[in-house]
């Protein structure tokens, strides 16, 4: 089966998944919940999202094993990767405090992994969906990038692309940095040293819709260090996002993603990259 057709198919499972995600955040919380929350953003945020998670990955396996099993998920396979093979990854809640907190911003992830002749892994689909925004984004190795839209009037169907701003200034960026001080601090003290050019830096999260915002042109760059494990599956769906639209997504020093370790990312449109590259280096 095409990877489109996949894609599609697996499009009307995550959107299935994403209405009960919802239904769980707009569904009136427990007082012990509410406390959760006060008592520390991350492990409130855990609490929270941890059935909706174990439900999601149920559901999606159950889609992915039904649609195209191929040769198993990337988060098992561990040394049994082997070239030429394919595997899932299917995410949880990404931006589970901003799922937490009620806000709109989180999203649901699915990615494929292709391993080749040489055993280097690269994502060949990506979808990243946003329930609470009605949109999801997708794309598939030499297919392009879309994004869908619910809206009132139907679906919409748009092929994105990034914005042509060739510099930092005047241009909008987005950061995201990790709840470790540690290394919150370098996604601070890089916003800092670009400070009063950009005419705007974001920060709402989460890398995979952040990443997808570059492929469509709502901002001209997004950076974050120290991206682990866990994220693999945000930034695997939304890098093939990002790269089927023709933007640029590599690491601070200019290297590719390695999948199989912590990685520091940039995304941008691919025109003002050689000027931000130095703040990175901070």
């Amino acid at each position: 089966m095409e990877l489109r057709i996949i894609a599609q198919r697996l499009h009307e499972a995550i959107v299935e998944a994403g209405e009960h995600a919802l239904q769980v955040q707009i569904s009136p919380r427990t007082f012990s919940t509410k406390e959760s929350l006060q008592s520390g953003a991350d492990q409130g945020s855990q609490l929270i999202t941890a059935s909706v998670d174990e439900d999601i990955l149920t559901f999606m396996r159950h889609k992915v094993d039904s649609i195209g099993p191929f040769d198993g998920y990337w988060e098992e396979a561990g040394n049994d990767r082997h070239p030429g093979g394919h595997y899932w990854s299917i995410g949880k809640v990404d931006g589970a405090i901003n799922f937490a907190r009620d806000m709109a911003e989180w999203t649901l992830t699915l990615s494929l992994f292709e391993i080749n002749d040489q055993g280097v892994a690269y994502p060949i689909l990506g979808i990243v969906h946003a329930p609470a925004l009605n949109i999801t984004y997708l794309a598939a190795r030499g297919e392009g990038a879309i994004r869908i839209r619910r809206t009132p009037s139907g679906i919409k169907r748009e092929r994105i692309v990034p914005t042509t701003t060739a510099g930092l200034k005047g241009s909008v960026v987005s950061f995201g940095m990790s709840y470790f001080a540690h290394e919150s601090r370098r996604a601070i003290e890089t916003v800092a040293a670009i400070a009063g050019m950009p005419a705007d830096i974001k920060r709402i999260g989460p890398t995979s819709l952040d990443l997808c915002k570059v492929a469509d042109g709502t901002y001209d760059a997004y950076f974050e260090p120290s991206l682990h494990h866990w994220d693999i599956p945000a930034v695997s769906a939304g890098s093939v996002v990002v790269w089927e639209s023709g933007a640029r997504l590599r690491q601070w020093d200019d290297t590719e993603i390695n999948w199989y370790a912590n990685n520091n990312i940039v995304a941008s449109n691919g025109l003002l990259t050689a000027e931000l590259q130095p703040y990175l280096e901070v």
